[in-house]
């Protein structure tokens, strides 16, 4: 099948050249205005489950390309991670921490705060952040070689004032 949008790393542009007075900044609410609206349409036409779906998909697409043109192959986690959390607080994405990290056994748990997606929005009673499950997914599979399944535990949306992710590696 023929697509007309298939993703590449060119699509992000020449922003120099593009945006000569503008520049690569925005405010938060232009991203979030366009991921929940995409989130809206999107559900009205495959339902819940499905959107959910996509943006983790969508989610794994971003983390993977992210890792391949904004971190340094390395095969030493506090190397991976210490480059993560710069690239991320550079680019105003938010604050990362690792909790715990068991890679032998192939288990995280990490917070995000200050996160694009939900902070400093109301209460919704349940999760919202599922493009960035699938983006910490793909991180951790460039970074590993191993798939791994992640899923947000808190949101500033349940109520909690960061993001929680737990993260396991997929037994192949």
């Amino acid at each position: 099948m023929e697509r007309k949008y298939a993703f590449s790393w060119d699509l992000l542009g020449d922003i120099e050249k593009g945006r000569p007075n503008l520049g690569n900044t925005t405010r938060i609410e232009v991203y979030r205005l366009m991921q929940f609206t995409f989130r809206d349409i999107i559900e009205k036409h495959v339902g819940k489950e499905e959107t959910d779906k996509i943006f983790y998909e969508a989610g794994q697409l971003a983390g993977s390309a992210f890792y391949q043109h904004m971190i340094t192959k390395t095969d030493d986690l506090n190397n991976f991670v210490n480059q993560l959390k710069a690239v991320l607080r550079e680019l105003g994405m938010g604050i990362l921490r690792v909790e715990q990290a068991d890679m032998e056994k192939g288990e995280l748990i990490l917070t995000v705060s200050e996160d694009l997606d939900c902070s400093g929005l109301p209460e919704q009673g349940y999760e919202i952040c599922t493009y960035d499950e699938g983006f910490i997914s793909a991180l951790l599979e460039n970074y590993s070689g191993k798939p791994f399944i992640v899923k947000e535990i808190d949101c500033w949306c349940t109520g909690d004032r960061t993001c929680r992710f737990s993260a396991r590696a997929v037994n192949q």
